[in-house]
Parts: structure tokens; C-alpha cells; sequence
């Protein structure tokens, strides 16, 4: 479309929305800031996801007032264990293949070459390298912008009247799959106690591929150990939610007109 002589083509806002508090609060404040023929919304279907995610995407996706766009890998079964065990690894210097395979890969695709990308990383993350990477090729935080910590967009989203995903209900600090190879072991060893099935999958697949995909090493001796070999008690895992901070009432109220 052209008017006055200069293209009206708009750039792509595209949100990607990991069925995460805070991805879902930076997708709104995008929503609050652009038209919203402007704004694409991205969600990464992964088979090891808690089933209630589906519900809290739907209920995100009223709140948007906007539909989200489900993309699902086909090579792998969306399956991040899948992912392991093809590749023979749970998770390397750059991190966990899968996440590369069943999130960025995917959803790249679905990608235009001048697309505005927004992450919902807060201000807790902002001096995480990953994070100054994705800020150094122009990508989006609005959190960030807005100081907004984890904490502020838990409670925003409570505020919103949406039932934060099981998985902060039980305690975990993200909404991420069942027994994300990220974790330490104090995860683990709640993992175990409220997943025991989805702990001795994964315990098997690091025991087929040997002790080179062991998640973690004796502190003592550097020696790798499976996770049947993870100590009951060791590491911590708290279950203490954070408070607000003011600027999650700063940012209630503007979107409370939205």
C-alpha cells in the first residue's frame, strides 16, 4: 500500500509467548503499545509442557483480546526427550538442544527478515549474557524498559484475574517442561518427588547414552553421576514467592484501561 508516496508496509511486532507470567505481561504491554494488526504472537508446542500451560494460553489469549499462533516441530514429535535422545545429549555449553530444535528453529520459521522480536525477559535477567545478546541485535524487552522483576508480572498476572499455570502453583520458577535439563539438583529432587514417572524417564535416557550426558558432577571429585545417584537432599529449591515491586502497580494501572 502506498500514501504520500511512502510505503505503509508496517514491520512486524512478533511476541514469543512461552505460556510463561512473564512472557504473557510483555505480550500484553506490546499489545497496549501497538495496533494490533501490527502484532503476531508466537507459541512453541513441546510435548513435555504441563497439560494446564494449554489452559493458561487460553485464557491469555482472551486477556490479549488477540489470537496466539500455536507452531509445533514435526522432525522430533514437538518431544524434547526425543531431541535427546537423537542428538545424545541433555544439554551442552550453549545449553539444551531442545530448545534450540522444538522453540528457536521452529518459530524462526515462521519468521519474516525484518520482524521486531520480543522476549519476555525481566529485569531480574538483565545483565545475564543472553540476554544483552538478544538487546544488542535490537530485540525487544518491555519489561526490562519497565523494571519489571519476575515477581511484578506474577503478580500482574494474578491481578488480571488468570490462574498463574501449575507449575508456579507447585512452586517452580518457570513454566517449563517437566524436568527441563536446566534445572539443579535441588529440582531434580522435586522433580522426583512430584513427577516420579517423568524423573525415571529422564534418568533412563542419561543412563542409555553413558556418563558423558550426566546433568551433574560431584563437587569433590568432578566425577559425573546419574541422577539415580542424586542425594534426597541435596541442593535447595525454594518455594517462597517475592513480593511486588512498585512498579508492578505503576504497570497495572496502565493496563487496566487496555
Amino acid at each position: 500500500m502506498e500514501a504520500g508516496g511512502e510505503s505503509m508496509t508496517m514491520q512486524r511486532i512478533v511476541c514469543h509467548f512461552s505460556c510463561g507470567a512473564a512472557s504473557a505481561v510483555a505480550t500484553k504491554l506490546m499489545l497496549a503499545d501497538f495496533a494490533s494488526t501490527q502484532v503476531v504472537i508466537f507459541n512453541a508446542f513441546i510435548v513435555e509442557e504441563e497439560e494446564d500451560n494449554r489452559r493458561f494460553l487460553a485464557d491469555c489469549e482472551q486477556w490479549f483480546g488477540h489470537p496466539i499462533t500455536v507452531l509445533r516441530d514435526t522432525k522430533y514429535g514437538a518431544s524434547a526427550r526425543e531431541v535427546w535422545r537423537r542428538k545424545r545429549y541433555l544439554k551442552g555449553p550453549l545449553g539444551a538442544p531442545c530448545s534450540q530444535a522444538l522453540k528457536r528453529e521452529v518459530i524462526d520459521a515462521a519468521c519474516l527478515p525484518n520482524d521486531q522480536h520480543v522476549y519476555g525477559f525481566t529485569w531480574d535477567e538483565r545483565n545475564k549474557p543472553r540476554v544483552q545478546r538478544f538487546l544488542s541485535v535490537g530485540g525487544s524487552c518491555p519489561l526490562i524498559d519497565r523494571h519489571l522483576t519476575h515477581a511484578d508480572c506474577l503478580g500482574l498476572i494474578e491481578r488480571a484475574g488468570i490462574l498463574l499455570p501449575l507449575r508456579y502453583r507447585q512452586g517452580f520458577r518457570n513454566a517449563n517442561c517437566r524436568c527441563c535439563p536446566k534445572g539443579g539438583e535441588g529440582y531434580f529432587n522435586k522433580e522426583r518427588r512430584l513427577n516420579p514417572n517423568d524423573f525415571i524417564e529422564v534418568a533412563e535416557i542419561e543412563k542409555s547414552l553413558g556418563p558423558g550426558a550426566y546433568l551433574f558432577r560431584n563437587r569433590k571429585t568432578g566425577e559425573r553421576y546419574s541422577l539415580y545417584d542424586l542425594p534426597p537432599d541435596a541442593g535447595r529449591h525454594s518455594e517462597e514467592a517475592p513480593e511486588c515491586s512498585f512498579f508492578c502497580e505503576e504497570v497495572d494501572d496502565e493496563l487496566q484501561g487496555f
